[in-house]
Order: structure tokens, then C-alpha cells, then sequence
């Protein structure tokens, strides 16, 4: 058989989806995220910061000099 992998971008989505696999009797395993929320969301919000211009630029050509 096939794994698929779900990204649920909601509790409620996890929630419907975790319902209707076990209404279908359909196996599945709840795995968490290793990494510490806050964090994830301080790199979330530092790539925001990149795309939206913010934030120091460093001319590596000079770097060590």
C-alpha cells in the first residue's frame, strides 16, 4: 500500500481528517513536531522579514577584512 502525508493548516482540518480515517477504519499515526512552537514561528517570521526587505545585508567580499 501507499503512506500519504496530510498538512492539515487548521485544528479543524486535523480534526475532520483524523474523523473520517477512523470512520473509514483506516490506520494512521499522530506524530508530533520535534521543535519548540515559539521557535518555529521565529524563523517563520524571520523569512517574512527577508521577503518583505527587512534586515541587515552583509557583503561577504569583505567580511574578513
Amino acid at each position: 500500500m501507499e503512506t500519504l502525508i496530510v498538512h492539515p493548516d487548521s485544528k479543524e482540518q486535523l480534526d475532520a481528517m483524523k474523523a473520517f480515517m477512523k470512520a473509514f477504519k483506516i490506520s494512521f499515526e499522530d506524530e508530533k513536531s520535534q521543535y519548540n512552537p515559539e521557535f518555529v514561528e521565529m524563523i517563520r517570521q524571520g523569512d517574512e522579514d527577508l521577503k518583505a526587505g527587512k534586515g541587515v545585508k552583509v557583503d561577504i567580499d569583505n567580511l574578513w577584512k
